[in-house]
């Protein structure tokens, strides 16, 4: 009970400081969303937002992506960082799309999940955003913003993914994501958190040097 008192105070000071809360991702479609999702990994937003405009311009569909060289795929998204392994992701999951689901991105997180480079954390990103199903999406900001926070102990992601779905309202579990993935950006940082201006520093585990 006191874990969960604790987690909806967490909640309602991220909420006042982010009221509306939306991906950082430019998209127009769910298979567009699904792409900039599995780019996004250890990459800026912006930085997807630049590859993939002139990416979709190109290549727009499943179809376009799936039969694509794969040369031109890696020079069209080499700016999002680890790009030969992105291409052949996305790719690869052009293809499965296009031959397993008609080149519709599915809507459940087991079929999901069997897309190349598509792991727990981009599937809950796409149906969430694209879908409206809840989800916590575990990410690098997620994971050591909710160990500062004492609302886990544990390092592998599916764990913390269950952690916070037991102490977060359902209803919250999309946009409590987004608001720790901004407050990690711009307060709680890796290396160097803004703990003198942090709102939610006496709930903090952070052992400060």
């Amino acid at each position: 009970m006191e874990t969960m008192a604790h987690a909806d105070k967490i909640c309602r000071i991220l909420k006042t400081i982010y009221p509306d809360v939306k991906t950082g991702l430019h998209y127009r479609n769910t298979f567009e969303l699904l792409v900039a999702t599995i780019l996004s990994a250890q990459c800026t937003d912006a930085q997807v937002n630049s590859a993939t405009k002139n990416l979709f311009k190109k290549l727009p569909t499943p179809y376009d992506l799936a039969g694509a060289p794969i040369e031109i795929i890696e020079k069209l998204i080499r700016s999002t960082g680890f790009f030969r392994n992105k291409a052949r992701n996305i790719k690869n999951s052009s293809k499965s799309l296009v031959e397993k689901y008609k080149g519709i991105v599915p809507d459940k997180l087991d079929e999901l999940i069997k897309l190349p480079g598509v792991g727990r954390k981009t599937a809950n990103v796409v149906l969430g955003v694209a879908f409206g199903v809840p989800g916590i999406v575990v990410d690098t900001h997620v994971s050591r913003l909710s160990k500062r926070l004492g609302l886990t102990e544990n390092k592998d992601p599916v764990k913390i993914e269950t952690d916070l779905m037991k102490v977060i309202p359902k209803k919250e579990w999309n946009d409590f994501s987004l608001r720790l993935i901004y407050f990690g950006r711009a307060v709680c940082k890796a290396r160097k958190p803004n703990c003198a201006s942090c709102p939610l520093y006496d709930m903090c585990c952070y052992e400060r040097g």
